[in-house]
């Protein structure tokens, strides 16, 4: 991905370090992969406990109240220095996308903030550690996000390459877009049937990867940042991050029941959708007989 020379986000705050007590999460914070609501949600809470396994870390430290997920944090490195500056010009692209897609449909487009942490933070749906992973909270329209998850992503997660971790960015800044649309008010009352394989927790998780893909497309139509092999790198993350494989690499099974983000298979598709159209009505997720 062509990112050095692009334009910084004004909308990333550096909180890591900061911290913040241990609390409920009040509100329904959404993520890329893993568990949501109950207290917990994120792009993994799951997908850390894969982690966790392959890295010889005991889960139920993961899933202590207040500790951190693994551990206290350590101050910056270079290469977290390096990734700040690569969420923030990606997080840039993102505004320029949307800023032109909410052009279009007659509408302003809202900047998200995009919150950095490590260990913890104080959220507007509450506390979260970095165990529960990035996540987007509708209550204050803000993503967050732990830089470890970046790099775990390709040690631990198998989906190594920069517009993989791109795609995680585009992928909770999707969340925010159907914020914006109304798309997550309106589902907001089905969180009865929120899980399942083709519940509302999947769908709406879904439509974000296609968002994702409508950012990858006018990223490599419009901005230029698309480098060959860059969309392939994106859906192995999409598919790395699929219920069913984590699920089957954390407890050795799948439980379609328990799904709330969808197959490997579907995230991939469905980011796929996205690129190909670049249109919004191609991501209609909650409209499709078929997931």
């Amino acid at each position: 991905m062509r990112w050095q020379e692009g334009r910084r986000s004004s909308n990333v705050q550096d909180m890591r370090g900061m911290g913040g007590g241990y609390g409920g999460m009040g509100g329904l914070p959404i993520g890329i992969g893993g568990m949501r609501g109950a207290g917990l949600g994120g792009f993994g809470l799951l997908a850390f406990l894969v982690i966790a396994i392959v890295a010889g870390v005991d889960p139920s430290q993961i899933l202590a109240p207040g500790s951190g997920g693994f551990g206290p944090a350590a101050p910056p490195s270079a290469n977290d220095d390096r990734l700040e500056q690569f969420v923030s010009v990606v997080l840039a692209d993102t505004e320029d996308v949307w800023h032109e897609q909410f052009a279009a449909m007659g509408r302003d487009y809202v900047e998200p903030k995009l919150d950095l942490f490590s260990g913890g933070i104080e959220s507007g749906c509450g506390f979260a550690e970095t165990a529960v992973g990035p996540f987007y909270c509708p209550l204050d329209q803000k993503v967050y996000l732990d830089l470890a998850f970046l790099n775990d992503l390709a040690t631990q997660l198998n989906a190594p390459g920069d517009f993989a971790q791109a795609y995680v960015i585009a992928h909770e800044v999707g969340h925010h877009v159907q914020k914006l649309l109304g798309i997550m008010d309106r589902v907001e009352g089905s969180r009865a049937s929120a899980k399942g394989a083709s519940g509302t927790s999947v769908r709406t998780e879904l439509q974000a990867d296609c968002f994702a893909g409508i950012w990858a497309h006018y990223a490599d139509k419009t901005l230029g940042v698309v480098e060959p092999g860059d969309i392939d790198e994106a859906l192995n993350a999409a598919a790395a991050v699929g219920d069913d494989r984590l699920e089957r690499e954390a407890q050795g099974r799948v439980v379609p029941d328990s799904f709330t983000h969808g197959t490997s298979e579907q995230r991939s598709r469905w980011f796929k959708r996205g690129y190909d159209s670049g249109e919004i009505s191609h991501c209609d997720t909650f409209g499709a007989r078929q997931l």
